[in-house]
């Protein structure tokens, strides 16, 4: 279905409603300031910001005060109270590096008092990785910066100069602003933020201007915590430490999170200092917190899991930390939850986000407490889908064959390495035709035309000077080329196998890896079939095996003293991780080696106070050891925290363990014959939601065109599509009668009054207008996937294949019992000598 034409908006209501849109900004008696001739090309345009193209990327929807966020203050000029406090809620959240949320409090405040210089600092502030839209905010900072106290002015001069300075001479730009803040501090030499930005200043710009003293930042910070013990500059002394010597920042982690416990980022942090000292309940404990904290956050304000700073790192890492310690479940309930979040190309993509890490830690956790079942199951199901990404299809598949050969099934394993020795035919011949085209490629390029026309002309010259007929002259036109060609060919074959090589880079790569893959499968294979050194040859060679696994297959195939060294060497890594002790105990056992095995089994016990079941293979194996040792039957021991971990409050008061997507607000509507709609009458199927800007906005009418030549393929599916439009219902029947031929093919809806925008978040409250929104809802009326932005989603693709992904995992398998895991446990299996 096509537009006939879309009616343009007169010049006059873009110009009334960029004033409108303007007002709640701006100050009555302040014109706005003249944009870029580009970003007023891009205000013109519905949903981007009027302010110019710093404030599209931003925050749009306002802030409110969280309570949560930090006890400091820097007393700012303006008239208004609230202002003043949403200008320190942001102060704490830049001290947090919860920059997003920074510059939404500091929006906030500008609009409070448009006034306020030190909002557009904070703005600047919180940009600290986007140089472009920070100098946008410092310039705002700066035009107001003769209304302020001289100290605002010291801290509006300094990041004005940090960030106008050319950014090639980082060492001199860095020493610049260091001297700045310490220009400030020496006039106010009480001011205890101007400490704090200098201290975290030193910390990041370490790598062009070297730390000379750590001791002396960390004495700057007691400055600090002398005046504010509960100042979040703790998070700094944690950085600060973080690769030196972790064991000085223990007092700053005990009280981290509780500096600014609405931050996820600061219950972090001082997970990474207890795992530095191989305390990892304790780091469980922190990134659980965060997890927590971030879960409840995304789920309160409705936005996107992997659009928050940090949040997969911390989860992922947190897996990791369930997988030292044992809690398998958990791992793998949260690598699952990863998984099955809302992708999108922007914030989450099997390259990066919760959707690799979580694809990534799941493969992991089954692999290493084999869960052979579950792997399986997963494999089959939406969490560890077949994909186009080369690289993840060919881990999916090694852990697919590892999962059915190990559970007793190889010959199911053994199926599916003749798929992989295709794909190597298959990659091998494009790995030629890739470089003969390149080699092709390169040889036309070495060719200089004027050199061979030269060369011609020489050679007819000749021809003619010796009298040659025309045939001859010819002949001697075609030797010249032909051997001015070679000559340059050959002076230029360097590049020419070079351009070869590296077409064939990226493929030989892919081989590479598909052969890996065989090698562990039919290395798992010659295990099953008794075979340990071909088993244990074809897994090293592999690659990525477990190296305790490895050891027990070394030992098996008969070379003990290597196979005692390399678990030792294992473990020397890995204190306190319980899985390698585990494998070590077996080994040793196996070995004859008793009274060393009982030492081990020591430290497993000492670590053991997490471990969530016994049930999985590298602890059931050691069932009969514990027996002879005389230990019982649940041999675990639990420890209390040490001292130094202070206070904390109880989890669940922090957020909730795993990511939910939240409940869609009901609306009711009415289409162009003023019929009502309701979300309600949707929910028999899954359904599709596009908020447009009305059909005077040609960015919509694109993402109309495209969505709506998908709507069977949408139906086939199993969704429902609806469009929310600004219009009145007048407006609605005259966009409807813009489009060619007969209906329609999507429900068109009017939102005139805005509410439902507004109430969806597809609005930007700092400029009271509407923003583009595309969302997917479940028959539960839930959001699961969502884009709110400046500009409508124009992917109806995407939209389409990620709907189905998401409501795939609903069906997922659920998680093997413990019945079934003592069964796997005690099935033969060839690393278990018994």
């Amino acid at each position: 279905m096509r537009f006939r034409s879309v009616r343009r908006v007169p010049v006059s209501l873009v110009l009334l409603s960029a004033l409108l849109w303007m007002s709640p900004h701006l100050p009555a008696e302040e014109a706005p300031p003249k944009p870029e001739s580009r970003d007023a090309a891009a205000a013109a345009q519905p949903g981007h910001s009027m302010h110019g193209e710093a404030f599209n990327e931003g925050p749009r929807q306002k802030a409110y005060l969280l309570g949560t966020t930090s006890n400091v203050h820097m007393t700012v000029t303006t008239k208004n109270p609230e202002a003043q406090a949403f200008f320190d809620q942001g102060l704490g959240q830049l001290h947090g590096f919860w920059y997003f949320e920074a510059e939404r409090s500091f929006r906030q405040a500008a609009t409070l008092d448009p006034d306020c210089a030190m909002a557009y600092w904070g703005m600047a502030m919180a940009n600290t990785n986007n140089a472009k839209r920070a100098k946008a905010f410092i310039a705002e900072a700066v035009k107001r910066k003769d209304k302020v106290t001289e100290r605002e002015r010291l801290f509006i001069e300094a990041r004005d100069g940090y960030l106008k300075a050319e950014t090639g001479k980082n060492k001199e730009r860095n020493e610049a602003y260091a001297a700045a803040l310490e220009k400030l501090l020496l006039k106010y030499p009480d001011d205890i933020e101007a400490k704090a930005f200098l201290i975290v200043h030193l910390w990041e710009s370490r790598a062009a201007n070297p730390i000379t003293s750590y001791l002396a930042i960390d004495a700057l910070l007691d400055q600090v915590f002398a005046v504010n013990p509960m100042h979040p500059a703790h998070h700094y002394r944690i950085h600060l430490w973080d690769g030196e010597n972790a064991q000085k920042a223990v007092a700053s982690a005990a009280v981290g999170g509780a500096t600014g416990p609405g931050i996820a980022h600061l219950w972090h942090m001082p997970g990474h200092t207890y795992s530095k000292l191989k305390r990892y309940d304790d780091a469980v404990w922190q990134q659980e917190a965060s997890a927590r904290v971030d879960h409840a956050h995304m789920m309160r304000d409705r936005i996107l899991p992997d659009q928050i700073h940090n949040f997969a790192h911390n989860n992922e890492w947190l897996i990791r930390n369930f997988n030292f310690i044992g809690r398998v479940r958990d791992a793998v309930s949260l690598a699952k939850n990863m998984s099955e979040l809302p992708r999108h190309p922007k914030y989450n993509t099997l390259k990066s986000g919760s959707a690799r890490f979580g694809r990534m830690r799941l493969i992991e956790t089954l692999a290493r407490y084999e869960l052979w079942e579950e792997a399986v199951a997963l494999c089959q199901s939406g969490f560890i889908e077949p994909t186009d990404d080369d690289a993840e299809q060919i881990k999916r598949t090694r852990l697919l064959g590892m999962a059915l050969i190990r559970r007793g099934d190889p010959e199911a394993g053994r199926a599916l390495i003749p798929e992989l020795q295709k794909q190597i035919e298959e990659q091998s011949a494009a790995r030629d035709k890739a470089g003969t085209e390149a080699a092709n490629k390169a040889r036309d390029s070495a060719v200089d035309r004027k050199k061979l026309d030269d060369a011609l002309a020489a050679a007819e010259k000749k021809a003619h000077a010796d009298g040659q007929d025309e045939a001859g002259i010819q002949q001697a036109r075609t030797e010249a080329e032909q051997a001015s060609r070679a000559e340059q060919i050959k002076a230029k074959e360097k590049d020419i196998t070079k351009a070869e090589e590296d077409a064939k880079r990226p493929i030989t790569a892919r081989i590479n890896r598909l052969e890996k893959a065989i090698q562990e499968l039919e290395g798992h294979l010659a295990v099953a079939a008794g075979d340990f050194k071909q088993g244990y040859e074809k897994l090293k060679a592999a690659g990525d095996a477990d190296a305790g696994y490895l050891a027990l297959i070394q030992y098996q195939a008969g070379e003990t003293e290597a196979a005692l060294k390399a678990v030792q060497n294992h473990i020397n890594g890995r204190q306190n991780e319980v899985q390698p002790l585990a494998l070590q105990i077996d080994l040793l056992w196996m070995a004859g080696k008793k009274d060393d095995a009982r030492k081990a089994f020591e430290k497993l016990r000492d670590a053991s106070g997490s471990i969530d079941d016994l049930a999985y293979g590298p602890f059931a194996r050691l069932k009969p050891i514990a027996q002879e040792l005389g230990l019982p039957e649940d041999w675990r021991v639990t420890k209390p925290r040490a001292a130094d971990f202070g206070t904390r409050p109880e989890l669940d008061s922090l957020g909730p363990f795993r990511w939910q997507p939240s409940p869609a607000i009901d609306w009711t509507l009415k289409d162009a014959t003023g019929r009502d709609h309701t979300l309600a009458q949707y929910r028999d199927r899954p359904l599709i939601v596009i908020f447009y800007l009305g059909y005077g906005c040609l960015h919509c009418a694109e993402q109309l065109q495209k969505f709506a030549p998908m709507k069977d393929e949408f139906t086939q599916a199993g969704f429902s599509v609806v469009a929310i439009s600004t219009d009145s219902i007048d407006n609605l029947k005259q966009a409807i009668g813009s489009y060619d031929g007969a209906t329609f093919p999507i429900t068109l809806l009017s939102n005139h009054e805005l509410d439902v925008f507004k109430s969806w978040r597809c609005f930007d409250d700092f400029e009271q207008k509407p923003l583009h929104g595309t969302f997917v809802l479940d028959t539960q009326g839930r959001i699961r996937w969502q884009d709110i932005s400046y500009e409508p989603f124009m992917d109806p693709k995407f939209v389409l294949t990620e709907a189905k992904r998401l409501l795939n995992t609903d069906a997922a398998p659920a998680a093997t019992t413990i019945a079934s895991r003592q069964a796997q446990a005690g099935s033969p299996d060839g690393a278990s000598g018994r």
